[in-house]
Formats: structure tokens, C-alpha cells, sequence
């Protein structure tokens, strides 16, 4: 089925973003993985190539542009390179609108410059140890004491955290206020009682560095306070719809780009004398698959249409998230089996696709809670 939502200059982008990774990402991604984190040189070469800050204010050295089928673009061919590890649509798209939209504008001269030429790397700071989804659960202190913050916690699970400069950090800055407490506090790279723990050893996704942070007696500038007091909630809340588009986004890609590579699998693959593609039940797979990507693939370019105008709401963007990842992890685990025991080998993309995607469902608020956010709005 032909896509429609693209137009000369999205396809020109493709481009773009296809030569850059061609370039700048691919020939180095096997010793990014060795590693456990990326080169800080590929986030200045996507500064370069004009990558980062996508909706950025051209001021400050960003494309000017809110039209989330620019970010898109990005989601879907960094999935199907299989190159999740350069966080870019984290930066881009989820701690980018808190920039814009929140920071004054001495914050944005401070930080937004870098946030483009990918000087400065970003991350935000929101799951702990004991608190995941529930926000009223947070525990890390930001006490007022005058002329600065007093930063005290800890964060897990935070994607970039090894090589993150600027940090927002969900922090409770009234003692029982609940989740309507909490702010967010923005920390820099240097700040003393600032410390960065082990690079998490995951599953898959082994190019990105996931850390714990820990903050003892973090000392925060006042003007380092990102949005209003206590304001968090709503500005999280706020944001998260992007954040699960472009999750949804990752997510239909690498199921269509596991059924093409597995479609082609089975043509040439043989069994018993002849192709798996001539076996009915071959067929039936690769039908039901490619059948759900069509459907899904609709839902989802109407939702990346209907974000880009500003009218896609929390539920809606509910549904793409927990079914084009939902869908995804179904499909990675089918393609797999289909490619017997040479799915199983690393070597091969399926496997890699497998592991890398599997967090999918999980980040960016599980399916569970996608699932009570669209009840909710239903029965309420």
C-alpha cells in the first residue's frame, strides 16, 4: 500500500538520514556494541549533518521545523538499520519539547545551542530503584535552600547516562505534595556529588549506555529549575504522547523490516527439497504478518499526520504505542522461528532485532498502563 503523509523534502531527508548512517554509524556500530556505548564524534557528525534539534528555533541552531514526520523519518531508518544505540529521537523528541517549551529563554541560549551541534548530550532522570511508572512514588529531593537546590537520590534505567551533560532530573521539591510535588531540576556534567554508576548490561540495544545516577548533596543552581514549581506532573504528562509516538513509529518499522528480510529468507531457504516459501504454513505466517504491519501502518500514519497538525490526543497515541510495539515483539519472535536455528545466531538481523526491540513494550509506559489510560478514558 502506498504511503501518502511524505512529501518531496521528507523523502529528500531520507535521504539524508540514510547516507549519515551509511557514514557515520553503521561501519562503527559492531565496536560501539563491544564497547557499550557510541562515540561522542557520531553526535557531533548528526549535529553536523543537521539531525539534532529538529524542532528547534533556527536561533539557536535548530531546524525550526514541528513537523513530527521529520522524527519519523529518523525512527524509521535508524530501526531499520538495526542502530537504536545513537539515542537520537530521545534527544530529539522527548527531552527536546521540555527544552523549548519550558526553558526561559537564558536557559535556552545556555543549552540549546549545544543540544543542536550535539556538544551536549541530553538525558532525563525520572525512574528509581522503587518507583517506575508510579510518580508519586519518587523519592529524590530537591530541597530549596535559598540561593541553590539541594539535590538528593538516585535514578536507574536512564538511557544516555554515561554520556549525558545536561540531565533532567524529576526531583520532589514539596515534601507531601504527591506526584503534583515533584519538579524538574536540570543538572550539568561536573556538578560535585554528581555520579554516574555502571553502564547497565542489558539484554540488547548494547550500543546504548543505560546507567544509574546518583546525587549526594547535588548543589543546583536556582536557575536550573526547568518549567514551574511543582509542575512536573503536568509538564510529563504533557510531553509523553511524543515520547510513545516515536516509540510506535520504531516499532512498525521493525516489524515490516523483519518480514521483508524474512519473506526473502524463505524464498531462498529449502527444506525437504523445496523452498519454505512453498509450504502452506509459510504462507499463512508471512500473510497473517504482513496483513497486521497494513493495518497497523495506517493507524499509525494517521497518528503521525494527526500529531504533526497538533491534534493527536493521549489516548490515541496510547493505542499506537501498546499495539506497534505489541505487534512488533509478535512479529520478531514469528520471524525468528521461521529462520530455525540461524535465528538464534547473532550474526543474523532477526536475532539482533529480537533482543534490541524486546524493551519496546516495556519503556515509555509499559503495555499495562497503555492499556489503563485507554480503559479509563472509556469508562470513565
Amino acid at each position: 500500500m502506498q504511503r501518502q503523509i511524505f512529501t518531496e523534502e521528507h523523502d529528500a531527508f531520507r535521504a539524508t538520514v540514510r547516507a549519515f548512517l551509511a557514514k557515520e554509524v553503521l561501519p562503527y556500530y559492531e565496536q560501539w556494541e563491544q564497547d557499550g556505548i557510541v562515540s561522542r564524534d557520531a553526535w557531533l557528525a548528526a549535529g553536523r549533518a543537521g539531525l539534532l534539534g529538529l524542532a528547534v528555533p533556527e536561533e539557536y541552531g535548530g531546524g525550526g521545523s514541528t513537523d513530527f514526520r521529520y522524527s519519523a523519518v529518523l525512527a524509521e531508518e535508524f530501526t531499520r538499520a538495526g542502530a537504536p544505540g545513537l539515542a537520537i529521537g530521545l534527544h530529539n523528541d522527548i527531552i527536546g519539547p521540555y527544552l523549548t517549551g519550558l526553558a526561559t529563554d537564558e536557559q535556552k541560549q545556555r543549552w540549546l545551542p549545544g543540544f543542536c551541534s550535539g556538544e551536549t548530550i541530553t538525558a532525563i532522570a525520572m525512574t528509581e530503584p522503587g518507583a517506575g511508572s508510579d510518580l508519586q512514588a519518587i523519592r529524590t529531593t530537591a530541597e530549596d535552600k535559598g540561593d541553590h537546590w539541594l539535590l538528593n537520590g538516585s535514578k536507574t534505567f536512564i538511557s544516555n547516562g554515561i554520556l549525558a551533560d545536561l540531565v533532567i532530573v524529576v526531583a520532589k521539591t514539596t515534601p507531601d505534595g504527591g506526584a503534583k510535588g515533584l519538579s524538574l531540576i536540570v543538572v550539568e556534567r561536573g556538578a560535585e556529588g554528581f555520579e554516574r554508576g555502571r553502564n547497565l548490561d542489558k539484554i540488547g540495544q548494547k550500543s546504548q549506555d543505560t546507567a544509574e545516577l546518583f546525587f549526594n548533596d547535588v548543589r543546583v543552581p536556582k536557575e536550573n529549575l526547568l518549567g514551574e514549581l511543582d509542575g512536573a506532573f503536568i509538564h510529563l504528562m504533557t510531553n509523553l504522547a511524543q515520547e510513545r509516538m516515536g516509540i510506535a513509529v520504531a516499532g512498525i518499522a521493525a516489524a515490516e523490516h523483519l518480514l521483508e528480510i524474512t519473506t526473502q529468507y524463505v524464498k531462498e531457504r529449502e527444506a525437504f527439497g523445496r523452498p519454505l516459501s512453498k509450504l502452506q504454513h509459510i504462507r499463512f505466517e508471512i500473510a497473517e504478518m504482513a496483513t497486521e504491519c497494513a493495518v497497523t501502518r495506517t493507524f499509525l500514519d494517521r497518528c503521525i499526520v494527526d500529531h504533526s497538525d497538533g491534534t493527536l490526543d493521549a489516548v490515541h497515541a496510547s493505542m499506537a504505542k501498546w499495539w506497534a510495539t505489541e505487534l512488533q515483539k509478535r512479529v520478531a519472535d514469528r520471524c525468528l522461528q521461521l529462520h530455525g536455528g540461524y535465528g538464534y545466531m547473532s550474526e543474523y538481523k532477526v536475532a539482533k532485532a529480537f533482543t534490541d526491540g524486546r524493551i519496546q513494550t516495556i519503556y515509555g509506559g509499559t503495555t499495562e498502563i497503555m492499556k489503563e489510560i485507554i480503559g479509563r478514558s472509556l469508562l470513565a
